[in-house]
């Protein structure tokens, strides 16, 4: 990783950040492919990619009028992802427990606002605007634009050096930066359709490299609050109730990155009973656990954290399709 300005490649390594990127492009380049998506109505559940952000989304100026450049950054969660491979634990996506825990937004935003600091010691008059996937911004886009990656079958963006396993995190600025503008990564999957056939649901469009949201399982257990019935082909998953990461795990773009990791699961105390509820617990005894919490209690127990999206019943719908599954195999 290049050094950024006056920020050294060490520094940004220390932040967490894989890689980072530059572009003055404001208008997304597969915004006709995501406008083809809504319009074949795939966005399913997810009704705020649909709403009347999705007009928003057709301009970052739409959202940050001052916009002038982005830089944007990969944030790693490749450690806890190797921990979980290391210890056969997929109940849940890396991504919730990668960042000690916290709930990456927050994290993200306190990294992304030191970046920033930095920057603006030598630009008096820099400004900014922080862009997570909480704003209606085609993200993935934003660094593709910005050279990181290009759009692999599943959807994802995928780092020819790094893989997969990051968030997106960007600071979008008032000012043109003295940056080069980068060269734009082409496709590197080829023939392969590792993601296509490994996910259970049949999710993935790979030749419109696109995901069909009700069939996702990370839409299933993430985005849906209420009971609902599993996506077909739930029950040959390998036991995710929170988040799924099958599409990455098979990807081969995620060997090499990973085999330089050393698997490491950072939790604070005050979350240390994550790792007992995930991974330590029967099923049975979790939904005992979780159903006797008053929905309030429930929700301060996970709060800042990635796990408290869905609520007590939408935690409660995942497990219990979890058993309906063990049963079913058992049967």
């Amino acid at each position: 990783m290049k050094d950024l300005l006056t920020l050294s490649a060490d520094s940004l390594k220390s932040l967490g950040i894989l890689d980072w990127g530059y572009t003055e492009e404001s208008v997304p380049q597969s915004l006709d492919r995501y406008e083809q998506w809504v319009k074949e109505d795939l966005q399913g559940p997810l009704g705020y990619l649909s709403d009347h952000r999705k007009d928003l989304r057709k301009d970052i100026k739409n959202i940050y009028p001052e916009f002038q450049s982005a830089l944007v950054f990969l944030f790693s969660y490749q450690e806890a992802k190797k921990w979980m491979l290391d210890n056969n634990r997929n109940q849940v996506a890396a991504y919730t427990l990668g960042f000690e825990g916290e709930d990456y937004h927050h994290a993200l935003k306190e990294r992304l606002n030191s970046i920033f600091l930095l920057l603006k010691k030598s630009n008096s008059d820099l400004k900014h605007f922080i862009a997570l996937d909480t704003q209606p911004i085609l993200e993935r886009d934003l660094a593709f634009r910005a050279g990181l990656g290009w759009f692999g079958k599943n959807s994802m963006l995928i780092n020819q050096k790094e893989g997969s396993y990051f968030i997106i995190g960007s600071l979008l600025l008032n000012r043109k930066l003295k940056i080069e503008n980068p060269t734009i990564d082409i496709d590197h999957c080829g023939q392969c359709v590792a993601c296509v056939d490994a996910c259970p649901t049949k999710a993935i469009d790979g030749e419109a490299r696109t995901i069909i949201a009700s069939h996702c399982i990370s839409t299933y257990t993430i985005e849906i609050f209420k009971d609902a019935e599993a996506p077909i082909g739930f029950d040959k998953s390998r036991g995710e109730f929170f988040g799924c990461d099958i599409c990455q795990d098979v990807c081969p773009w995620n060997r090499k990155p990973l085999a330089r990791v050393i698997g490491a699961l950072k939790l604070p105390e005050r979350l240390s009973f994550l790792k007992d509820w995930f991974f330590g617990l029967p099923i049975n005894d979790l939904v005992k656990i979780i159903d006797k919490e008053s929905n309030r209690g429930f929700k301060r127990k996970l709060s800042g954290t990635a796990f408290d999206r869905p609520g007590k019943e939408g935690w409660l719908k995942n497990l219990k399709a979890i058993l309906s599954k063990s049963n079913r195999s058992d049967s």
